[in-house]
């Protein structure tokens, strides 16, 4: 099994990092720092950074086929973003009925649509939350997965037919085998985590199909085989890695957001780097580039 170690790109400070992407186009990463409901951007070749303040949290987010129009997942609903102007244009609120749950993970699927999760923000953590498709005529249907407390992991295979999840609440990833059909009985188990610490988080697929896994609380990012063994994987000198994505110029060097979040101050202490942009070069990995959301605003 290969091993490398990530080193730090941006000293961000992030209290949440999450929702790391890569932008071929205008060779930005692109990420959220959650709870400071702020979006970022790096330049790659210059290292020239941007912030933008949005008007709650920001959990995630997709791009679309214009440059300056963004999709985001706030805390409560789902919005346009224009760059240029920073106008936010809502679209749809999500769970209006759970005010005790927010928006958390999501990612576009190879046909373009925002796929999209939510968490239970109470410290029960309980199975309350649920999964969402935004789809390219702009409805949001609820897809028929079973309940869970943190959605996150959503990212799909290759050919697109997959959709792979997780609950963070538990030592598993899952793999939706009929995602394009919709059969909710062909969820099967892809991965069980090792005991000891490490949550699966943010998740995304390379070109060969492998899936790369951010471990909140084991320190490191590891790459799953199609059989759901592990092929490598990257430490951080940080305990919490909350997301991936494969990009650079030939799309072989992984981001990693971190955070700072429940770590206690002799915590901070020890990780002076916690909630950094981290990076480490794949020699011989190829990522793909993100699928944009199919639709822009009328």
């Amino acid at each position: 099994m290969m091993g490398t170690q990530a080193q730090l790109l941006v000293d961000a400070q992030n209290f949440l990092g999450e929702g790391v992407r890569w932008c071929e186009r205008s060779g930005r990463v692109f990420w959220t720092n959650i709870e400071g409901c702020q979006l970022h951007a790096l330049t790659l070749a210059t290292g020239a950074r941007q912030a933008w303040d949005m008007p709650e949290r920001l959990a995630c987010f997709a791009q679309t086929d214009s440059d300056d129009i963004l999709l985001l997942g706030l805390a409560t609903r789902l919005a346009w973003f224009d760059a240029r102007s920073g106008a936010v244009t809502p679209l749809h609120t999500v769970e209006g009925d759970l005010p005790m749950t927010r928006l958390n993970d999501g990612r576009c699927d190879r046909q373009g649509r925002f796929v999209f999760g939510t968490l239970d923000e109470r410290p029960c953590r309980d199975a309350i939350a649920s999964f969402y498709r935004l789809n390219l005529d702009l409805t949001l249907e609820r897809l028929p997965l079973p309940a869970i407390a943190i959605s996150n992991s959503i990212c799909f295979s290759v050919d697109g037919t997959a959709m792979y999840f997780c609950d963070s609440m538990k030592k598993a990833i899952y793999r939706w085998d009929d995602y394009l059909g919709g059969d909710a009985s062909r969820v099967r188990v892809f991965a069980v985590l090792e005991p000891g610490p490490g949550a699966a988080d943010g998740a995304t697929i390379d070109a060969d199909d492998h899936l790369w896994s951010a471990q909140w609380g084991g320190g490191k990012v590891l790459r799953f085989a199609p059989d759901g063994s592990v092929e490598r994987t990257v430490t951080l000198p940080v305990s919490q890695p909350s997301c991936v994505s494969l990009g650079g110029g030939t799309f072989d060097e992984l981001f990693i957001t971190t955070a700072q979040e429940s770590l206690s101050p002799a915590q901070l202490a020890a990780e002076p780097l916690a909630g950094g942009l981290f990076h480490a070069r794949q020699p011989g990995v190829r990522g793909l580039p993100e699928v944009r959301f199919g639709a822009v605003p009328a």
